[in-house]
């Protein structure tokens, strides 16, 4: 199964001259726990950064920073992890081990952004699956003694 297919295209994103205040307030609003943080060129949206309300948390609120005084771009990561809508799903999980992280944006094959893929959509997924084989041995077990009674 393709990212793309079970990727949230709904994505909540910020520009880095957002204000960490307005940041935070956009994440309470949407009830998200991050922002993509994108440039837009050629109105195309390109993820450059993601920022966390664990980042909020931790780079401002810990450090006694004056939330005020910061930008998105201030507080994101230099780097941003992102997966093609068309990558599997394992090795995506793979990626997400591999950099440490439990999101990542999902880009088209230009670099586009068109959704975001976590670790509770993954977890989600895959305790479906988990479900759906205990059901598989539950009703094997029952066809196997209708069967051969």
């Amino acid at each position: 199964m393709a990212v793309g297919e079970i990727c949230n295209r709904e994505v909540v994103v910020a520009e880095k001259t957002l204000s960490v205040v307005d940041a935070a307030q956009l994440m309470r609003k949407h009830h998200v726990g991050d922002l993509v943080v994108v440039d837009e060129k050629a109105g195309r949206k390109r993820p450059v950064g993601i920022v966390t309300d664990r980042d909020i948390v931790v780079e401002v609120v810990a450090a006694g920073v004056n939330p005020e005084s910061l930008k998105v771009g201030d507080i994101m990561g230099p780097e941003v992890a992102t997966v093609r809508e068309s990558e599997g799903l394992f090795e995506a999980l793979r990626y997400m081990r591999d950099k440490g992280v439990r999101r990542m944006p999902v880009v088209d094959s230009t670099g586009g952004l068109v959704g975001i893929l976590t670790l509770d959509d993954l977890l989600s997924l895959l305790a479906e699956e988990m479900t759906d084989l205990a059901k598989l041995v539950s009703h094997e077990r029952q066809r196997e003694a209708t069967v051969r009674t």
